[in-house]
């Protein structure tokens, strides 16, 4: 049974934030989204192209504009004259007068607040995805013996399917990226990385995953299952807080410049040093890095679980 929003108007307790409290933390928000966002314009406007630190932005869909917009989450209200314009944000509403009272807002105060009721009446398949992906990852044990050989089938026999980014030489170059590859398994079990392997890289992986099975088979342990939890968090909106929001970027974007030393790319001109994972020494440096990672993500991952469980909460 889908969700009706006029079967339940109010579905999660309310929290009122004065607009001393709250106004700070949109502008330290903004300020920390435009340290990140406004070089990749500058970077857009000029025609130029970064294998690092584009991909955030141009891989994921969530605009750079977006990513500065802070909300405070799922059940908060916020009051003062600053609020007014939110009022026209979607999915935000004014209080109702039964809400101040409970809250404690004076008549007269401007408040608004997530409206949960018409959120979930449009976003609930996307609320159940993202709680159950989240869920399901967590409950799983996390695999460390991948090495990153997904961007590696990527370019797999790169001289008959070409390079996915063509203006980056590989490091070894394609006879030698091709013979890692031969001489790995390769064990990825992320569909979003494995649906970019070349034709004759794609059988060499352990598992065959799909769209379908994707979430059966993420576990925390995947750079890219942890990566996404940006994705994930930009995908629940004003429904998850701006600073969880973009700590999960910040992680994202660690993640993928581990992601891209680690690959067969040469990004010496571009600052980074290698991870040489075709080595034993590099497997380890990778692994150590994936372990760090892992337990960064298992906490956002558990805070992005918390902030939406009222709103999984109310679902029939």
């Amino acid at each position: 049974m889908p969700f009706s929003a006029q079967a339940a108007p109010a579905v999660v307790p309310l929290v009122a934030l004065p607009e001393d409290d709250w106004l700070p933390r949109a502008q330290a928000h903004a300020a920390r989204a435009a340290r990140f966002a406004e070089p990749f314009v500058q970077r857009r406007n000029a025609r130029k192209k970064h294998p690092v630190e584009d991909f955030l932005f141009t891989y994921y869909t969530h605009k750079p504009g977006q990513l500065g917009r802070w909300h405070p989450g799922a059940g908060v209200a916020l009051l003062g004259d600053a609020a007014v314009a939110r009022a026209g944000w979607k999915h935000y509403r004014p209080l109702t007068d039964a809400e101040r009272e409970a809250a404690e807002v004076a008549e007269r105060t401007s408040a608004v607040v997530l409206d949960a009721a018409a959120y979930l009446g449009e976003r609930e398949e996307t609320v159940r995805f993202c709680d159950t992906i989240l869920r399901g990852t967590a409950s799983r044990p996390a695999q460390f013996g991948c090495f990153g050989l997904h961007e590696w089938a990527m370019v797999y026999h790169s001289e008959k399917f070409g390079i996915r980014h063509e203006y980056l030489p590989l490091r070894l170059g394609a006879e030698g990226t091709d013979q890692v590859v031969e001489d790995h398994k390769i064990r990825c079990t992320h569909f979003d990385a494995f649906r970019f392997y070349t034709p004759d890289a794609a059988p060499r992986n352990e598992l065959q995953p799909t769209r379908e099975t994707q979430r059966h088979l993420e576990q925390p342990g995947c750079l890219h299952a942890n990566m996404d939890l940006y994705k994930w968090a930009y995908k629940l909106g004003p429904a998850v807080p701006g600073e969880l929001l973009m700590d999960c970027f910040e992680l994202a974007w660690r993640v993928r410049e581990m992601d891209m030393k680690a690959s067969p790319y040469d990004l010496a001109d571009w600052g980074y040093e290698p991870i040489r994972i075709e080595t034993a020494a590099g497997k380890a440096e990778y692994v150590e890095a994936q372990r760090s990672f892992a337990a960064e993500a298992s906490a956002l991952r558990q805070r992005l679980t918390t902030a939406i469980a009222p709103l999984v909460g109310v679902l029939p």
